[in-house]
């Protein structure tokens, strides 16, 4: 709302005061709300050009708009702590969910903390310190992305791009000597948490929140899709009887301990400032939970990655860049979800397919991760299959006549019908968004846009 129109607004309140009161007659209080009015539905008009001009690079913004219109909000509703009992204030569920969250940590593991060490390998400090250039932070500045969110300093991304030119040289400094010291601000280690239903019972707490495609610049779900089903279609096509296993990391950005990733990064070849600066950020970490406006005491973070941050995607690449080391079959990764593909119509193929995953149950269990035992599936292309059972640890993986992978529905036949109706369906709801005068706008410059 610009000036002008909180100006209008103010100046109808003012005159329904006045209008009560008896001071104002009613003809001039209903031409002031129809002025009011009209200079409304011009500003909604006018953001809702922009939304449709920028929906392509802007979703968030279109869903952000159409969901506030919605008559209905879901908050956070009463859960059950640990003792059974059903809590309703905020505050408490806020506490509920921040013990739940703090539960899935792992702690230290004693044989990395001995090799990762401060006084292991101090060449480093012999060599020249880490500089930031002005010319380097000022081009990073103009390239921000405005309809990012804020970061924990509460500077919008809009204000620092267009401020680019007179906080550049103040930011390198800040920059330089935080990696030189291999200090960080204590701000930049607090997060607050919003917890967003995903499936579930609503009243429980589970339910709430190379070959790398995921986090990688020039891939994405699309690439990781086509790279693995085209393989996977060539085989069925030839007649091949293939097995395709879904595996899921439990709560995997959130379990990854710090030190072995640490440990990570000096094999990787990592210099010493860089590594003890990113040790530094990840140890003392605090977390605190939000439920509408109310706050849980903070809690301190033992491992994970911090989500939402530039870096922590990145690092966690690193961290299961070694998963598939001397894997035999195909293996696709996209974050923390893995697929593997092998032929079955031989028991070579079969064995060579358990042996793939003994290899990662192992590797899980030396990165003190774990597989999400429910969540992994096996799913038996063509019709000869002859349904092979897999183990992974000591249990075994269920079999599924369809699997949603990167959220496109596979089926043993690679019928993407099902597909077709939900991605229908969805479009639909999107339309419904549009229909239902949850976008006022009907002119041509808003709707083509928004439906195109």
């Amino acid at each position: 709302m610009n000036k002008e129109l909180l100006g209008k607004v103010k100046h109808k309140k003012e005159a329904y005061r006045g209008w009560k009161q008896g001071q104002v007659a009613w003809e001039e209080y209903r031409e002031t709300v129809r002025a009011a009015r009209e200079q409304v539905r011009k500003a909604k008009a006018l953001m809702e050009i922009s939304l449709a001009r920028d929906v392509k690079d802007n979703k968030k913004s279109f869903y952000r708009y159409v969901s506030e219109k919605r008559r209905t909000r879901e908050n956070v509703g009463p859960l059950w702590n640990e003792t059974g009992d059903l809590v309703t204030q905020d505050m408490e569920k806020a506490e509920v969910l921040n013990d739940f969250f703090a539960s899935v940590f792992t702690s230290k593991c004693l044989s990395h903390t001995a090799q990762v060490t401060e006084g292991k390998d101090r060449d480093w400090e012999n060599a020249e310190p880490p500089t930031v250039g002005e010319d380097q932070v000022r081009e990073y500045l103009r390239n921000l992305k405005v309809h990012k969110s804020m970061g924990p300093d509460e500077m919008h991304p809009w204000v620092l791009r267009e401020l680019a030119d007179e906080v550049a040289r103040q930011l390198a400094i800040i920059f330089e000597k935080s990696w030189q010291s291999s200090e960080v601000p204590p701000d930049w280690k607090r997060g607050n948490i919003t917890p967003i239903f995903k499936k579930g019972t609503k009243r429980k707490t589970q339910g709430t929140t190379g070959r790398q495609h995921g986090f990688t610049k020039g891939k994405s779900c699309l690439t990781n899709l086509v790279a693995f089903y085209d393989g996977v279609t060539a085989l069925v096509d030839k007649g091949r009887s293939t097995d395709v296993i879904y595996l899921a990391l439990c709560k995997a950005f959130d379990t990854v301990p710090h030190n072995i990733l640490v440990s990570k990064l000096e094999r990787h070849g990592f210099d010493g400032w860089t590594t003890r600066w990113i040790r530094n950020w990840l140890d003392g970490r605090t977390q605190r939970v939000v439920v509408n406006g109310s706050m849980s005491k903070w809690r301190t973070v033992m491992s994970g990655i911090p989500q939402g941050s530039v870096l922590g995607p990145a690092l966690f690449n690193i961290f299961v860049r070694e998963m598939d080391s001397g894997i035999e079959c195909t293996l696709s990764k996209f974050a923390d979800d893995t697929k593997l593909c092998g032929v079955v119509d031989t028991l070579q193929g079969r064995d060579a397919i358990q042996r793939d995953l003994d290899r990662l149950e192992r590797w899980a269990r030396v990165n003190r991760m774990k597989f999400h035992k429910a969540k992994c599936k096996v799913l038996h292309m063509d019709r000869g299959n002859p349904k092979h059972n897999y183990r992974l640890g000591r249990e075994w993986i269920e079999s599924s006549p369809e699997e949603k992978d990167l959220g496109v529905l596979i089926d043993g036949k690679l019928n993407m019908s099902w597909q077709c109706v939900l991605a229908a369906q969805k479009a639909n709801r999107v339309l419904g968004c549009i229909k239902n005068r949850r976008v006022t706008s009907r002119s041509r410059e808003v709707i083509l846009p928004l439906c195109s």
